[in-house]
C-alpha cells in the first residue's frame, strides 16, 4: 500500500497520523479483502481550506473521492480488466483521495467525548468505506455503513 500524504495545516495532531493512517487504512483494505497493492492520498488540512474543496462555504470533516465505480460495494472482481484504475508504474490500485479537516478532528472529539486518535481514525476508516463503494444515503446503507466502521476500529483497537 501507499499512502501519499500531505500537510495544509499548522495544526499538529498529538499523534502520528501517517502511523494510525497506514494503520486504519490496512486494516479497512483487509476488512474487506481488496485484493490489490493500493494507492490513496490522504490531505489534512483546515476547515477554511476544506470550504475551498467543496466550493461552498460550509466545512466538513472529511471528503472522500473515490476513483472507482463499484456495481456492488467492496466487490473488486470487475476491475481486474481496468487497466486505467491501476498506476502505469506500480501497478497500484489507485482508490482515490480522503481529505481531513484537522480543525473538525479536534471539535469533533471534544463533542463526542473522545480523543482526536479516536476521531481521526474513525474519519479515515468512514473515508475508506467509501472509496470502496459505500455510501449512507439510506437507512439501510447508513446500518450497513456503521457497523463496518464500528468493526474496522475494533479491530484496530480505537475505541470510544
Amino acid at each position: 500500500m501507499s499512502l501519499f500524504m500531505e500537510i495544509e495545516t499548522e495544526r499538529e495532531l498529538p499523534f502520528d497520523a501517517e502511523e494510525v493512517a497506514k494503520l486504519v487504512i490496512g486494516t479497512a483494505l483487509d476488512y474487506v479483502g481488496c485484493p490489490y497493492e493500493t494507492e490513496i492520498n490522504l490531505l489534512l488540512t483546515t476547515d477554511e481550506e476544506m470550504k475551498e474543496h467543496r466550493q461552498i462555504d460550509r466545512t466538513t470533516d472529511v471528503l472522500s473521492f473515490p476513483m472507482i465505480d463499484y456495481d456492488t460495494p467492496g466487490d473488486f472482481s470487475h476491475l481486474e480488466d481496468k487497466m486505467d484504475l491501476f498506476h502505469p508504474e506500480t501497478g497500484e490500485l489507485m482508490l482515490g483521495d480522503i481529505v481531513i479537516s484537522v480543525d473538525k478532528v479536534f471539535t469533533q472529539a471534544e463533542e463526542y467525548g473522545h480523543s482526536p486518535l479516536r476521531e481521526y481514525a474513525f474519519l479515515i476508516a468512514h473515508s475508506m468505506l467509501h472509496l470502496f463503494g459505500y455510501d449512507h444515503m439510506e437507512e439501510e446503507e447508513r446500518i450497513d455503513m456503521e457497523t463496518r466502521q464500528r468493526k474496522i476500529m475494533e479491530l484496530v483497537n480505537i475505541t470510544r
